[in-house]
């Protein structure tokens, strides 16, 4: 294997290390996560020359750059190309491909590839969006829920009163899907019963033991779902547990559905002694009988690319957040160690969507166009996903956003070139990594900016829990001054961690509640990537 970092020399002098770096890290209060795990392969490995069979879609009738629908020859390629076995790579050509149905990819060992994402490679070109298709039958709960709930979009001052569209934040037209495999819970009633492979009592956060009964099929190398619930009602105490005592106000949702799991990621089984198991990657919080945690199958694909693309939509008149028609170009769901690279994508409500994947490296993404997104690259309800190299041109409500049940993602190496913003959306996320990201923006005339997003509704609150944390935030302000920026937002975000605030003007932080704040003002130089330098060391001890 062959891994690829930023090189960090790991001899640096301790006295020019941030002080968190050698905290004991025993308490809340100077506890730092291990992000390494996040990305393809846990970050162990580059993401692969992929080698297979290969379909050409030509083969099926598409031809580039006529001006005609090539929905009916990609349905056919990749109909074939799902029931081809063995590594399988369907190839698109060069030009412009006009697509109006969703491709569901469901199948592991497969390749989206086209010959590059400039202007002279591969176009998919979407005239007209997903609100104009037939309703996809894996969206039906999502679209009672709405109904049942009545969830609208109401803004008396813009006379908007509409329902939310169900693409508001799902679907796209490059699908990923286990079939009939549910995604994501939005009523009790259908919720599944899952197939427990063992009963989990005890575990601390940030080690990878833990203390189970009653295993059935479960061996190493098996990838499998942790869960752990709040069974227990507004005052239970995984919700204690979940925000370590910060000055924050949970909402309903964290006591409403006690079926549904609060806290869960993806696991690899490692070790098996006993009533002890090993797993791969560190716990994000401590597990405690009461907590009912369960180890339970998780159904998904492996080893997915989607590769040297662009998706180009029409910059149609936006109406009002949550009511998007569905010009969203990569729906990524039930995924493990897959990745998508070499992607631009124009005008989009939203650009890459994502549900229920863990290992995932998306990575040389750029979005740009004149209409305003939604999201960019957003991540809710995944763990351990590594977004790279995204850079954003375009205006977007959420540029950047950690979304509902979010665990251990890292954005790396980002760039936001409009009206930045750094999202955490609520609902039970927690220690995530904004890891070297650059803004650009201009300063109000307070001399400030609110740079801290903290988005979702009020029944997931707060914005986030514990130890999301902000490594090396570069700030370019257009018009700097001698006088300090205030870089403001967040009101509810329990103890973040901020370290290295800088760029080309004198800023100032403030975030509430409680944040842990270091090197502000202060070059990051030594160790510009938090991620690369947690990994890095792992690797070498």
């Amino acid at each position: 294997m062959f891994i690829s970092f930023i090189f960090i020399p790991l001899h640096i002098n301790s006295q020019e290390l941030p002080k968190i770096l050698n905290a004991k890290q025993k308490s809340a209060t100077d506890y730092l996560p291990d992000f390494s795990y996040a990305g393809y392969h846990f970050g162990e490995t580059n993401l692969p020359d992929f080698q297979g069979k290969i379909i050409n879609a030509v083969d099926f009738g598409l031809k580039a750059d006529d001006n005609l629908d090539d929905s009916k020859a990609l349905l056919k390629a990749i109909k074939a190309a799902n029931e081809t076995k063995g590594n399988v790579i369907l190839q698109l050509p060069s030009g412009r491909i006009i697509l109006s149905e969703i491709l569901y990819i469901e199948r592991s060992n497969f390749v989206l590839r086209g010959t590059s994402s400039a202007e002279n490679g591969t176009e998919i070109y979407c005239p007209r969006p997903l609100m104009y298709l037939k309703d996809p039958e894996s969206l039906a709960e999502l679209r009672e829920y709405l109904t049942t709930f009545d969830k609208r979009q109401r803004e008396p001052e813009n006379n908007v009163d509409l329902p939310f569209s169900q693409y508001a934040w799902s679907g796209g037209f490059i699908w990923t899907q286990v079939p009939n495999e549910r995604v994501k819970s939005y009523l009790d009633q259908y919720e599944p019963t899952p197939n427990i492979l063992a009963k989990v009592s005890t575990g601390n956060m940030g080690e990878h033991s833990i203390t189970v009964s009653e295993i059935k099929n479960l061996k190493i190398g098996d990838i499998v779902e942790l869960q752990l619930f709040n069974k227990e009602g507004e005052n239970g105490e995984i919700i204690a547990d979940l925000y370590k005592g910060a000055k924050v106000k949970p909402g309903s949702h964290h006591w409403k559905f006690p079926k549904l799991p609060i806290v869960r990621q993806q696991v690899e089984i490692t070790k098996i002694a006993g009533s002890k198991i090993t797993i791969k990657t560190p716990l994000t919080i401590s597990i405690k009988p009461v907590y009912q945690a369960q180890l339970v199958e998780w159904k998904h694909l492996n080893e997915v690319g989607i590769e040297h693309l662009r998706f180009t939509f029409p910059d149609i008149p936006r109406i009002a957040h949550h009511v998007e028609p569905g010009n969203n170009a990569v729906f990524l769901t039930r995924l493990f160690n897959s990745w998508v690279k070499d992607v631009k994508i124009t005008n989009a409500d939203s650009g890459i969507l994502a549900e229920e994947i863990s290992n995932i490296t998306i990575e040389d993404i750029i979005t740009d166009g004149t209409h305003l997104a939604h999201y960019t690259v957003t991540l809710g309800g995944v763990h351990n996903v590594l977004v790279k190299n995204l850079k954003i041109y375009n205006k977007a409500v959420h540029p950047l956003s950690f979304n509902t049940f979010a665990t251990k993602n890292v954005y790396q190496n980002c760039e936001i070139f409009a009206d930045p913003l750094l999202d955490q959306h609520s609902g039970a996320n927690h220690q995530n990594l904004f890891d070297h990201i650059t803004v650009h923006f201009t300063a109000d005339k307070n001399n400030s900016y609110a740079l801290f997003g903290g988005g979702g509704a009020d029944y997931w609150k707060p914005s986030h829990g514990p130890f999301s944390t902000f490594w090396n935030l570069n700030v370019q302000v257009s018009n700097p001054s001698d006088k300090t920026i205030l870089l403001y937002g967040m009101k509810d975000g329990a103890l973040a961690r901020i370290i290295g605030v800088n760029g080309n003007a004198k800023f100032d932080v403030k975030y509430d509640p409680d944040p842990y704040i270091e090197f502000l003002n202060t070059s990051m130089e030594k160790i510009p990537s938090l991620y690369d330098y947690q990994l890095q060391k792992r690797l070498k001890n």
